[in-house]
């Protein structure tokens, strides 16, 4: 759907890249299959010319994505192990062959529609990416959590506070620019909104969102890349997070921790597993405790919230877990026994 890196938006697509870059570092023959337009270090097998959100001539996604798992089996005999990221598409042909792999969900698991798959694919190894993400298929064949990681120099550490409040992700419905716009204007702080726009969100954005714009406290910039996210976040006095779903885990959340940047964030899905409320952010459950959060974010310490970020959430630390499941799947012991 995304190139590896993508050009802008897109949480799994960037982890990917990430950990594909640092796999190559540390000695690693690695063999990424995704968009032509992707850019490694890797050997990058191409599945499609150009990501497919890119490409407006595409109609059938679902091609593209079936061809990229007969290009991955044609060849599938000279890896020592697999790394899936395309969440169930590849189940029956895994099934049907005996390999080491493993698959990182990345999206929402509560949905219905994917009970009855996940109970006929029980065997299928599986990763989450918090503890929370599970909570809706608690006997699927969980291997392991390994929380998501960044480049250690990715972004900038900023000692100072900023003077705005910063908003980066996408406009939906479940991400509630509105709430930090409604923050915003209780706390009398500016806000920054850095948001992409999908074209299923356009009419949500044109009735609910633009109108609340006019506001001399809210600027709108639209999407932007990697070059510009360090400056945006790092020169923030916070980062709002006012989610309205189960997030599986929030990128954003440890972007803003690698500039020193503390976050106010709701508390939803895997919120309380990347954020030490009183510590690196406040973990609110309404409007009042957010902008109450406004007001005490001076408190907190952005050498703090830089020094917990190189703890818990570098790439180099992803890696290293993701290894130690890979050794434990390459040496024969099987899903059920790498499972925790």
């Amino acid at each position: 759907m995304e190139s590896v890196p993508p050009r802008g938006y897109g949480g799994t697509e960037r982890i990917v890249s990430y950990l594909t870059e640092e796999l190559v570092r540390q000695g690693h023959d690695v063999t990424l299959i995704a968009s032509g337009d992707s850019v490694t270090t890797a050997k990058l097998v191409a599945a499609c010319r150009r990501s497919l959100r890119s490409d407006e001539q595409c109609v059938d996604q679902l091609a593209h994505h079936v061809l990229l798992l007969e290009k991955l089996f044609q060849c599938v005999d000279q890896f020592d192990i697999v790394h899936f990221h395309v969440d169930y598409l590849h189940f029956p042909f895994t099934r049907r062959r005996p390999i080491a792999h493993t698959t990182t969900l990345h999206g929402r698991l509560d949905i219905p529609d994917l009970v009855p798959l996940y109970r006929e694919f029980r065997e299928m190894p599986v990763v989450s990416i918090s503890m929370a993400q599970r909570e809706p298929l608690p006997h699927a064949n969980w291997l392991a959590t390994i929380y998501h990681g960044l480049p250690a120099d990715l972004y900038c550490f900023q000692p100072e506070r900023g003077r705005y409040l910063a908003f980066i992700g996408r406009i939906s419905p479940e991400k509630r620019v509105d709430r930090a716009i409604d923050i915003a204007r209780q706390a009398r702080i500016p806000l920054r909104i850095a948001a992409k726009v999908d074209t299923a969100d356009e009419d949500y954005f044109a009735s609910s969102i633009e109108p609340l714009l006019d506001d001399s406290l809210v600027e709108f910039i639209g999407e932007i890349g990697d070059d510009e996210k360090g400056v945006f976040l790092g020169n923030a006095l916070a980062l709002v997070f006012p989610i309205d779903w189960p997030e599986p885990f929030g990128l954003v959340m440890i972007e803003a921790l690698a500039c020193g940047t503390p976050v106010i964030a709701y508390h939803h899905g895997s919120v309380p597993e990347v954020i030490e409320h009183g510590r690196t952010g406040f973990i609110v459950t309404g409007l009042q405790e957010a902008v109450q959060a406004v007001r005490c974010i001076s408190r907190l310490s952005r050498e703090q919230c830089r020094a917990t970020f190189e703890q818990r959430f570098t790439a180099a630390r992803m890696t290293r877990d993701y290894l130690q499941l890979y050794e434990r799947l390459i040496c024969g012991r099987g899903p059920g026994a790498a499972r925790e």
